[in-house]
């Protein structure tokens, strides 16, 4: 077995290299989700090590030296990060010119023949869902025998192999809080809307939803949730709690954990019995007695995307939701003491001056407990990148997503609204949800009441103006 070192690269400050590629920007306020997806083939790999650079503020210096030790590493890449990740690639490769590269994610998974073109310092990258294909490169198997992976012979040919299969029964996937536990200073790890300290992972893969701007589904995970067995889920949960024994919130990260309803209440019971505090990712149309059912049994928080309060903007990025349903959904989550983090995105087609403003009245009559509000970003591979190149709002050959400093910028932009509207009609969004009376009084009960979240909310109150004054230098 290869020695196989596992790297989330050091890259600008407060970068959040491990959600996923879903949001590769730096937030509002500094958060860093756990990195699941180099943790599970690191997993699959006897003598493997996981190195998260951004949360544990290592540098390249740092990492670099790295490389004496390891056969290959594989990196977790980005179409916003790729640049950064070469150089860090190129960096290790001079320590040890016997290293080979490996790249995962939605980047390679949708342009392997591009990433293989434009950084010649890589050796292969695992296309799709790549746990397996990442396993094979490190037992040694020879790299033309390998499905899923796109790879330079020796004669520098780029080949591409045989597309692999989706895996289908997620109970061959071993824990990745085991890797955690060896690898990883758990405690780093925090997000605003969640209790700190907090674990998360994956219970399936997939999503039954086709939003055209959502980049795992259309690349890695597709649009079945696969998902693991109950008991497996909780044999997983069990270990948690022995191993971080001071975790205080457990978080499920698949896509949404509730487009299964039944197996979602089944967890959640086991969940009850063992008395975990848990959070998920829900769709803002789950019926009030499955919200009644998990409420019961520890549920605290559900992350919702929102999107948009314009209902012709959900139907024209396949959202399949409508506005009444999630109103209801959210006066629901209300009466049973269910906090909700929001998330709202400004740019998707059809947006308008007015289905902004129409966006923020629907925020603030709803009033989710938090919010986020990002940027449109229509990433390759994605039905939105395809519909932005061919209706001309983007221009592909010279997108960008994020600034030098991290900082999300507005790519798309429409004869009748502008990137600049775009870009700082998110600043005008966070106002006026968070600066008016009822949410201020709310958050200062909060912090009344518990002296940990006062200090919590007082941080986040610095980061949160100093990344509004970053935003208005990248204006």
């Amino acid at each position: 077995m290869m020695r196989t070192l596992f790297l989330q690269a050091p890259t600008f400050d407060g970068f959040d290299g491990g959600a996923g590629s879903r949001y590769q920007a730096k937030r509002e306020i500094r958060s860093y989700w756990f990195p699941t997806w180099l943790a599970q083939p690191a997993a699959l790999i006897e003598g493997s090590k996981l190195v998260d650079a951004p949360p544990h503020n290592q540098s390249l210096a740092d990492v670099a030296p790295m490389a004496r030790d390891f056969d290959q590493v594989v990196l977790h890449t980005s179409t916003p990060s790729f640049a950064s990740d070469i150089k860090v690639a190129e960096a290790l490769k001079a320590v040890n010119p016997s290293l080979k590269v490996g790249l995962i994610g939605a980047k390679v998974a949708v342009q392997s023949e591009e990433s293989l073109r434009d950084a010649p310092v890589v050796d292969w990258v695992a296309r799709n869902e790549f746990d397996f294909t990442v396993k094979d490169v490190a037992s040694g198997m020879d790299l033309s025998a390998i499905k899923g992976l796109s790879w330079r012979n020796h004669s520098g040919v780029i080949v591409h192999n045989q597309d692999r299969a989706m895996l289908e029964n997620m109970d061959e996937l071993p824990f990745v809080s085991e890797v955690y536990k060896r690898d990883l200073d758990w405690k780093k790890y925090f997000i605003g809307y969640l209790k700190h300290p907090y674990v998360s992972f994956y219970t399936g893969r997939g999503c039954k939803s086709r939003c055209t701007f959502c980049l795992w589904p259309q690349t890695v995970g597709g649009h079945r949730y696969r998902t693991r067995s109950v008991g497996h889920v909780i044999e997983e949960v069990k270990y948690i709690l022995k191993a971080f024994p001071e975790m205080k919130e457990l978080f499920f990260d698949d896509d949404t954990f509730t487009d299964d309803l039944p197996r979602a209440e089944a967890i959640a019971k086991e969940l009850g019995k063992l008395g975990v505090t848990w959070s998920c990712n829900a769709k803002a149309n789950v019926p009030y007695a499955s919200l009644k059912v998990m409420a019961e049994n520890g549920l605290r928080l559900l992350l919702v995307g929102y999107e948009t309060g314009n209902q012709q903007i959900l139907i024209n990025i396949k959202k399949g939701m409508r506005i009444d349903v999630a109103k209801q959904f959210t006066k629901d989550c209300h009466a049973l003491g269910i906090k909700i983090h929001g998330t709202f995105i400004l740019g998707l087609p059809g947006e308008t001056t007015e289905t902004i403003q129409e966006t923020i009245k629907f925020a603030i009559e709803t009033n989710p407990h938090t919010i986020q509000v990002s940027l449109a970003a229509p990433y390759p591979g994605t039905f939105l990148w395809d519909q932005a190149a061919r209706e001309g709002w983007l221009d592909t050959a010279n997108t960008e997503y994020v600034d030098a400093h991290g900082v999300q910028i507005a790519p798309l932009a429409y004869p009748h609204l502008s990137h600049t509207e775009i870009f700082t009609s998110v600043e005008a969004f966070y106002k006026k949800f968070y600066f008016r009376a009822p949410k201020i009084a709310a958050i200062c009960n909060e912090m009344v009441r518990d002296r940990q979240m006062l200090v919590r909310r007082l941080r986040e109150g610095v980061e949160f103006f100093r990344f509004l004054r970053e935003r208005k230098a990248a204006a």
